[in-house]
């Protein structure tokens, strides 16, 4: 009897003691989203679809902790799965530019507007982070770029990223963001200093600091509210080395 006749790579794919190639796996959960939608695939597959060529026992290390964790630390994620992680990553921040993309560019013309923007960006993450708004003559966005990410309570930031993505549109103003995962929106010293450096050296630049936002899960400080933005009485040179806040 010929041997043509005998594949052992169909054995592996139909006997589960052998195993399930990954490539079935995804295949599988291909075919049950396109015949009933992406809501009814478990996190498994969704991941076994994003890999495409991932067993749901591969992924499983990613979902031991719930997707969220994910987001809170990517750096496992990385370590568990590489190359799985950085499509996931990927895809995620495709979808979270979509909605942006669909929509006209927002007007964010006073401190509740660029709070709003800012809660729905940042304030799901436990680590401080923190953004830059560039917006032309009419407060339309033109850019945000996140330029910091810190630990649980502190952020350095480098004055130097912050201008960069506004010089680099062309923007008239500038507004910088950044968390507070602790939920306690009140500014500190440090943060206070570096708006006071930033302030000094946009000017420099003929760009505007309209302000800095402290967002906490429920509540925000403006600077420009708390009178933070008027210029010092006494100007010096102003420094450009990374300021730590918290």
């Amino acid at each position: 009897m010929g041997a043509d006749w005998f594949d052992v790579s169909e054995v592996r794919e139909l006997v589960p003691g052998i195993g399930v190639p990954a490539r079935r796996a995804a295949d599988d959960a291909s075919h049950r989203l396109r015949v009933l939608g992406p809501a009814a695939l478990s996190d498994a597959e969704l991941l076994c679809v994003l890999g495409a060529t991932t067993t749901e026992a591969d992924v499983r290390p990613l979902l031991a902790h719930g997707l969220p964790h994910l987001l809170d630390a990517p750096e496992l994620a990385f370590e568990v799965a590489p190359q799985l992680s950085t499509r996931l990553f990927a895809a995620l921040e495709l979808c979270r530019r979509l909605p942006r993309r669909r929509e006209e560019r927002p007007h964010l013309t006073g401190p509740a507007a660029i709070a709003a923007w800012a809660r729905e960006h940042l304030v799901q993450h436990r680590r401080e982070e923190a953004w830059v708004l560039c917006l032309n003559p009419r407060n339309a966005l033109l850019r945000a770029d996140r330029v910091a990410l810190g630990g649980a309570d502190h952020c350095v930031i480098d004055p130097r990223e912050v201008l960069a993505p506004a010089v680099a549109c062309r923007a008239s103003g500038l507004v910088l963001v950044h968390s507070h995962p602790s939920g306690n929106p009140e500014p500190s010293v440090p943060d206070v200093a570096l708006t006071r450096r930033l302030l000094a050296s946009a000017r420099l630049l003929n760009i505007t600091l309209l302000d800095h936002l402290v967002i906490a899960e429920r509540s925000h400080v403006s600077m420009l509210e708390r009178g933070l933005l008027d210029p010092p009485r006494r100007r010096g040179a102003s420094g450009l080395d990374d300021a730590e806040v918290d």
